[in-house]
């Protein structure tokens, strides 16, 4: 992905301000010091980003006991003071409503976390650009159910057919997931955000190498292995650059010009440049 600034800023979160690790691993997800600091890092994370944060959890069911424990303990109520909480559900119109007025949250700037679900509508299709997503949290690595039917014959098809170890197809697809989530927040050449991994896993090479490429190249050895109070020392650092002005020259060196992009689709209808509302549009010529 080519850029001309470091407009994404991926971060590891191996544990929590206390120096505890965290992690959705079975015997770990149900840890009161995990359940805790999870909800810290949300509220503290969400208390210096602007606007719009999107968190991603491994499972519905995973989600709510999470904001069941939350509010018992004083979370959920912390986390409200600084930004209004929006819920994915398993119903659509729900789902649809809750976004709606997430993004009516973000437009009027009183900034909003949206609490959703990896392989769920909204980490499929719904892109959080701009203002709408300056920062995703990835809670967990989200593999998939193990005990599927339709997942243990694809498991033993890849086996036996490509010599693909299980564990391996199961890395690969939930990093894939992983990146899927938290690409949402990066959709043009202006856009920045901020993706964060809060899970001890992460910090594996095995893991950690399975992410893309665009997402790799910036993520540094002084991203890894971090506690959410160094984390909050990068956001602030992050948000502070890219709070400056866009570089114009350096943007139109990333930009297609009209001649190479109908250099590059000789095919279709030749394109030319015109003026409208916020700049140039490319159309196609009738000549």
């Amino acid at each position: 992905m080519s850029t001309f600034r470091p407009c994404i800023r991926p971060l590891v979160i191996t544990r929590g301000s206390d120096q505890l690790a965290v992690s959705t691993k079975f015997e770990d997800r149900n840890d009161l010091g995990v359940v805790r600091n999870y909800g810290a890092m949300l509220v503290e994370l969400c208390s210096v980003i602007p606007d719009g944060v999107v968190a991603f959890f491994t499972s519905y069911s995973y989600m709510e006991s999470l904001i069941s424990e939350w509010d018992a303990i004083g979370i959920l109520r912390d986390l409200t003071k600084a930004k209004l909480v929006f819920i994915e559900t398993k119903d659509v119109v729900e789902t649809t409503l809750a976004l709606d007025n997430y993004r009516r949250a973000c437009d009027c700037g009183r900034g909003a976390v949206f609490l959703s679900v990896a392989r769920g509508k909204v980490s499929e299709g719904i892109n959080f650009d701009r203002h709408y997503g300056r920062a995703v949290i990835m809670f967990g690595v989200p593999f998939q159910y193990t005990l599927s039917h339709v997942l243990r014959a694809r498991l033993e098809y890849l086996q036996t057919h490509y010599q693909i170890r299980e564990q391996d197809f199961l890395n690969f697809d939930a990093l894939r997931q992983a990146s899927q989530c938290v690409g949402r927040v990066i959709r043009s050449k202006t856009d920045y955000g901020l993706m964060i991994f809060a899970d001890s896993r992460y910090n594996r090479h095995d893991k950690r190498s399975k992410l893309p490429k665009w997402i790799l190249q910036f993520l540094g050895e002084e991203y890894l292995n971090l506690s959410t109070d160094m984390a909050i020392q990068h956001v602030r650092q992050f948000l502070r650059i890219m709070g400056q002005p866009i570089d114009q020259k350096a943007l139109q060196s990333v930009l297609l010009t009209v001649e190479e992009a109908n250099l590059m689709n000789p095919s279709v209808p030749m394109l030319s440049a015109v003026a409208g509302e916020g700049g140039a549009m490319i159309t196609e010529s009738t000549n």
